[in-house]
């Protein structure tokens, strides 16, 4: 295949060399966005759940520990 395309590409002048070689880089483009994974939804939506729990914990942390603040704050 590449002797081929080497055969052919002796056949061309500067300009049809230049099609060929910003079809390569655009090949070479293309090829670098399918390896950008897809996104999963099912993972997404884990991940969504874990954080929510954890933001949830993290705010009934922070209440109490305001709750706990207050009361020093009346105490004075």
């Amino acid at each position: 295949m590449r002797e081929l395309i080497q055969q052919e590409l002796e056949k061309f002048d500067r300009e049809q060399l230049k099609q060929v070689f910003e079809f390569i880089a655009f090949l070479k483009f293309r090829g670098r966005l399918v390896s950008i994974p897809a996104i999963d939804e099912t993972n997404l939506a884990a991940l969504y759940s874990e954080f929510a729990a954890e933001d949830r914990q993290l705010a009934e942390l922070g209440i109490s520990e305001y709750s706990e603040l207050l009361k020093h704050e009346n105490l004075a």
